[in-house]
């Protein structure tokens, strides 16, 4: 083993077997992220007193800022993994070691910047996406807790895709249940019991991941795994660097097409249907996610595999394992279209049970979910080419979808069709990312086979 433990597995295990194993821990801990984040809506949107509709929209209207957060700790988190993989695949440890501490010293940098910024401009922020004076004070109380903890939030992130690439999916797995159990447990005893309302949402999040982030760093200090905490790997190499915000820029910019998809849908609904087409986007927004982030469980199943293979220029198991990522993510995205076309009103009534509320959501819902049966090959599709290193080719895919078909339409269908026009154009901007994203595989695939 060269004296590592490395996973070599990945390039000689029967690619079935070895996805399920990678996988179904991912799929685990990406669905109870977002059942994490689905307990969150769920009990401020019972909040009592009338409020809990528009509590629901003030968290809605956070979005984009946990968004932008998200985006700038994938930029280091899932570049630094998606390197660990290349390079173990290659059996280079010394440059996996020194890219698993550059990536511990960006993630303590790049937290405290962003959340200082935020602070400082937090209010103009929030009505820029879309807060209006009712929903404001809920937005604020939300994200000054969220951001306080935002250090705690991108390490619990990052560490847990550094844990999938060193193959140790089940331990990332755990993480992740364990933040969800205690997040659903602080919950009901911040919100209500100790009637802190959306303010106790938010603590219950950050003190959830603290507790996992200290199991992860535990696992971490553990001399005899294949990457750990050790002396000489915290200085920033420059190189190292560049390779990781390089590889990273492909989710930093997916995450930031998102904070600007969102920040258009917001105040398209604010205009067309005010704070409660905010809360039902919130609600249909949450139920999609369930289901995409079953996919991203897949995708993550797929990148230390992917990028090991590559890595090793197996392109016959490379190729192997994006087509059974592909078939099942396919599978899935199916179901999230029966769910969303035949049972929308059991999905919004876990959240509010608000009459005007279920009538924008409900039509809503049907047109959002129409086209999932085809989004699973463009989410997939997009990710591979980030597990191999093909950043620009990941970027132009998710810029195809997010900026240059869904803000267009947008901008557009809605002055000709008022709120419905805004649930028109994901579905329109799905049907035609996922042809763009066809031509680009099918030019590439040839290029794999000739290597």
């Amino acid at each position: 083993m060269d004296g590592h433990n490395s996973p070599r597995e990945l390039g000689t295990e029967k690619i079935s077997t070895l996805l399920m194993r990678y996988s179904l821990p991912a799929i685990i801990a990406m669905t109870a992220s977002s059942l994490y984040n689905m307990v969150d809506s769920m009990f401020i949107g019972h909040i009592g007193g009338g409020i809990g509709k528009y509590a629901l929209s003030g968290l809605t209207i956070t979005f984009p800022l946990m968004n932008l957060s998200a985006a700038v700790g994938a930029m280091v988190g899932v570049g630094a993994s998606t390197m660990l993989s290349v390079r173990l695949g290659q059996k280079d440890y010394s440059s996996a070691d020194k890219i698993f501490g550059n990536c511990f010293v960006l993630k303590i940098i790049t937290g405290i910047l962003f959340m200082l910024i935020c602070f400082a401009f937090l209010t103009p922020i929030l009505q820029f996406f879309g807060a209006s004076e009712v929903t404001l004070p809920y937005a604020t109380e939300y994200m000054t807790i969220i951001l306080a903890g935002n250090v705690i939030t991108h390490m619990y992130f990052g560490q847990n895709a550094l844990l999938r690439s060193i193959g140790k999916p089940v331990f990332s797995m755990v993480c992740t249940i364990v933040t969800v159990i205690l997040n659903a447990i602080l919950d009901p005893i911040f919100i209500f019991t100790l009637d802190m309302g959306i303010k106790g949402a938010a603590i219950a999040t950050v003190l959830s991941q603290a507790v996992s982030m200290c199991i992860q760093l535990k696992i971490f200090s553990n001399p005899n795994e294949i990457v750990h905490f050790k002396r000489g790997i915290y200085g920033l190499k420059k190189r190292i660097v560049g390779d990781i915000l390089s590889v990273g820029m492909a989710p930093f910019l997916m995450n930031c097409c998102s904070c600007i998809v969102v920040v258009f849908v917001n105040k398209g609904l604010v205009a067309y249907g005010g704070d409660l087409a905010v809360a039902a986007y919130g609600i249909v927004n949450r139920i999609g996610f369930i289901f995409a982030m079953i996919v991203m469980g897949l995708n993550q199943g797929m990148q230390p595999i992917a990028g090991y293979n590559y890595g090793a220029q197996l392109i016959d198991r490379l190729m192997k394992v994006y087509y059974y990522t592909m078939g099942l993510a396919t599978i899935v995205c199916c179901i999230a279209f029966v769910v969303g076309e035949f049972f929308p009103e059991m999905c919004v009534r876990i959240f509010n049970e608000d009459q005007d509320l279920m009538d924008i959501a409900l039509p809503a819902m049907r047109l959002y979910m129409c086209t999932f049966p085809i989004i699973g090959f463009q989410m997939v599709t997009t990710n591979f080419f980030q597990s191999i290193g093909k950043a620009k080719i990941s970027i132009f895919l998710s810029l195809t979808r997010q900026l240059i078909f869904l803000v267009p339409g947008l901008i557009i269908l809605p002055r000709i069709y008022q709120l419905f026009g805004i649930w028109y154009a994901i579905p329109l901007s799905d049907l035609l990312a996922s042809i763009m994203t066809a031509i680009v595989f099918f030019v590439y695939r040839n290029k794999f086979h000739q290597i």
